[in-house]
């Protein structure tokens, strides 16, 4: 009878463990984040790869979406959060897509730039030619409006041939006729790198500063699950604590989703830098609003929005404290 009846509390005991369990998965928070697989987005992946996201109580489901796309993900409530550029954010509350920036994820040097054929020496030299380059409201398109602007030129002086950062790159490297130049990044401005004959980097963010990736959230999910912010910021910087801990590691799982070797991903990253809580504090402090207010002009002189929205809400900071 005793052995019976220790055996009833064995059983009730791994029941109450078991029910304990489920609990436990049911009270992860499910979360959709749009991405691409830009170098400064993958400790993201390496929050969801390596347990991060996990840890601090989230189901993170990373889709891969090109940029232009990922706001309409966003308004049809497919995604609720997304990683991009900084003046990304100013188009897309432009246009009706309200979303708001809760951490700064990288900051480009040299990770972005132009690419442009044998003979064409200067930026200035691009009146009249075709530039390859991703659709309006892209950082690629940005980036080639912000590279002109500080030249003496506009987009009106080039005509523009939409193709996304690989497909650009593939261009110039496969030396297709009637592409003078292509707008691209990492990895595949490295796929270029290693291809001289083809064509030069003329230039980077390390000439022009102007590229910064931050994520953020539908004010919707920020509103409704405040703890799941914070868990996402909290987890991004776990993982870049991870990273230093344990760099060959990380750059193995990071390089991994985007079909690198941990040595080839490790040189990409290179011409980036991830930006820890306490560079966040720093950029939110004034940078942030400074950088936006010169991006807004831009994108009004480029014809990308037709009014620039409140840049004083396109922040918030509480998740970062």
């Amino acid at each position: 009878m005793k052995s019976i009846a220790s055996r009833g509390l064995s059983l009730a005991a791994a029941a109450l463990v078991s029910a304990f369990a489920g609990s436990a998965v049911a009270q992860e928070t499910k979360v959709a984040v749009g991405l691409s697989g830009w170098t400064g987005f993958a400790p993201l992946t390496l929050a969801k790869e390596a347990g991060l996201f996990k840890k601090h109580g989230l189901d993170v489901t990373l889709r891969k979406i090109p940029q232009k796309d990922r706001h309409l993900a966003i308004a049809s409530g497919d995604i609720q959060c997304a990683a991009t550029t900084v003046e990304t954010w100013i188009v897309w509350n432009a246009n009706g897509v309200a979303t708001t920036q809760i951490f700064q994820l990288d900051k480009s040097y040299g990770a972005d730039g132009m690419v442009v054929k044998p003979g064409i020496n200067s930026i200035k030299e691009l009146k009249g030619k075709t530039v390859a380059a991703s659709a309006p409201g892209t950082a690629p398109y940005f980036t080639l409006a912000w590279m002109l602007r500080e030249n003496g030129l506009s987009m009106k002086d080039v005509k523009v041939v939409n193709l996304e950062p690989q497909a650009a790159a593939n261009a110039m490297i496969a030396g297709t006729a009637g592409v003078d130049a292509a707008m691209t990044y990492e990895p595949f401005l490295s796929a270029v790198r290693a291809k001289p004959e083809a064509g030069k980097i003329l230039a980077t963010t390390l000439d022009y500063p102007m590229i910064m990736d931050t994520f953020g959230c539908t004010p919707k999910f920020l509103a409704e699950q405040p703890k799941a912010a914070k868990a996402l910021a909290d987890a991004y910087f776990d993982a870049l604590n991870m990273i230093k801990a344990e760099p060959q590691k990380s750059f193995g799982i990071m390089g991994a989703d985007v079909k690198q070797t941990a040595e080839a991903f490790e040189k990409s990253q290179s011409y980036l830098r991830w930006q820890d809580k306490a560079a966040n504090l720093k950029f939110f402090a004034g940078e942030h609003a400074a950088f936006s207010k010169k991006a807004a002009e831009i994108l009004l002189e480029a014809g990308i929005i037709k009014s620039v929205p409140d840049l004083s809400k396109l922040a918030d900071t509480r998740f970062i404290q």
